[in-house]
Formats: structure tokens, C-alpha cells, sequence
């Protein structure tokens, strides 16, 4: 029982995770431009239209390796904020740069390309968010369902 229990919260995680991931990634994108959260209700729109769109991706990215990851966190019992946190930016990073996304740096002659660019950046950014929520929720209890209790 205890595992179905743990199951139900691992999945409600990740969907908040999920969508802390969204926001942050939308402020990532939409931060330099959006004037100090007075914006009209077209921007706030399209925020949280960004907001949305990344949170599905988030999930549709890294199903997978996500999966992975928290069946060998609970196996191993790893409760560290450290641990999860360069999971999931090490997790997006490695999404970032698998997608071929980064190919597409036009070059210009006043100056060279940057070592990390501005999107290397927010996937990271995002990595560590999804872990840290995720740690919040359902990683701060890991093992634990297999432990007895006296």
C-alpha cells in the first residue's frame, strides 16, 4: 500500500515540477522584455501561453530520463537538494544540447560566440528548478516507503 502511496506522489510531483519548470522558462525567455509584472493582459497572456507551452514540453522532454532517475533515487535512498538539483540541470542540459538546438548561432563579425549561451542557460536554470521542486515534494522521502516503521 505504501507503495501505490508513494507512486501517487511521485506523479504529483512531477507535475508540479513540471510546471515550476514552465514558469521559470517563460521568465527566462519573457524576463528581459516584461516591464516589472505591470504588464497589460496581452502580455500576461502571453506569459503564461509561454508558461504553459514549456511545461509541456519539460514533460515531454525528459519522460524518460526523469524516470530513470527517480527509480534510482529510490533505490539508493538519495535525499540530498544538492543531488537533485545537478540532476536536473545536468538532465536539461544534456536535452538542451542532444536537440540540436544549439546549431543554429548565427555568426557575427563584432564579436564571437558566447562559451554558454542565453538558452544553455535557461535549460540549466530549468534542470535545477524541476529538481528542486521535485526534491520539495517527493525527494526529500525517498526510500522511505521501504523502511519499516516501529
Amino acid at each position: 500500500m505504501a507503495f501505490i502511496g508513494r507512486i501517487i506522489v511521485i506523479f504529483f510531483a512531477i507535475i508540479l515540477a513540471s510546471m515550476a519548470t514552465g514558469i521559470a522558462i517563460a521568465i527566462g525567455i519573457l524576463g528581459p522584455e516584461w516591464h516589472a509584472l505591470s504588464g497589460d493582459f496581452g502580455e500576461r497572456t502571453v506569459f503564461w501561453g509561454t508558461a504553459f507551452v514549456a511545461t509541456g514540453f519539460t514533460g515531454a522532454m525528459g519522460l524518460l530520463p526523469l524516470l530513470i532517475l527517480i527509480v534510482l533515487a529510490e533505490a539508493y535512498k538519495v535525499r540530498s537538494l544538492l543531488v537533485y538539483a545537478l540532476a536536473g540541470a545536468a538532465t536539461f542540459a544534456l536535452g538542451y544540447y542532444a536537440s540540436n538546438l544549439p546549431s543554429r548561432y548565427e555568426e557575427s563579425i563584432d564579436r564571437p560566440p558566447p562559451p554558454i549561451s542565453r538558452e544553455a542557460q535557461i535549460a540549466v536554470a530549468a534542470g535545477a528548478v524541476f529538481g528542486l521542486t521535485y526534491w520539495l515534494f517527493a525527494g526529500r522521502n525517498a526510500g522511505r516507503w521501504r523502511e519499516r516503521s516501529l
